[in-house]
């Protein structure tokens, strides 16, 4: 099962900042060809609002065929910008796809996704590190706001005392 998991939380990209699952992983894993699924989803559509799933732009479908290595559509790869499911969107799959092995795998897709959720809140180094920094930049604010409040005082005694200049050239006194 850990085995599992593992393979399905290599499957979850983050996209437009979601966490995400391709059309075609999804199929894959449920057992059914990407079109039969994409079918599905579009049988139901009022049950996918744009947060449960989204086609990707050609900008994302670029960088992530890059990312993961997919075929482009001269040596046989897919015509269309794949669709991601979110977390939301994965979920409702389970009503549109009902067999056992739908609901066996979405188990554990929900599962890693609660997992990779757990792990980004637990890490106990980022919220060390995220308040290091805000030391850090707390007595970078009170150094330079020393610095400044020095600068002002500066310019507001020139206002208050300027220097007398010396005048340059002839005059006609």
């Amino acid at each position: 099962m850990e085995n599992d998991l593992l393979h399905i939380q290599n499957l979850i990209y983050e996209i437009r900042g979601n966490k995400v699952m391709l059309d075609k992983d999804l199929a894959q894993l449920y057992g059914v060809p990407t079109h039969r699924l994409n079918e599905a989803v579009k049988r139901n559509s009022k049950r996918f609002p744009v947060d449960f799933m989204f086609q990707l732009d050609e900008n994302e479908w670029k960088s992530l065929r890059s990312q993961i290595a997919i075929s482009n559509i001269n040596r046989g790869g897919r015509r269309f910008a794949p669709y991601v499911f979110t977390e939301q969107g994965v979920s409702m799959l389970s009503t549109v796809l009902n067999s056992n092995l739908a609901i066996e795998i979405n188990i554990n897709i929900m599962r890693a996704f609660v997992k990779l959720r757990h792990y980004a809140f637990s890490q106990p180094e980022t919220n060390e590190q995220i308040a290091e920094l805000r030391k850090l930049l707390m007595l970078y604010i009170e150094k330079n706001d020393k610095r400044v409040n020095e600068i002002i005082i500066a310019l507001n005694n020139l206002i208050e005392h300027p220097k007398e200049s010396k005048r340059i050239g002839f005059t006609t006194e």
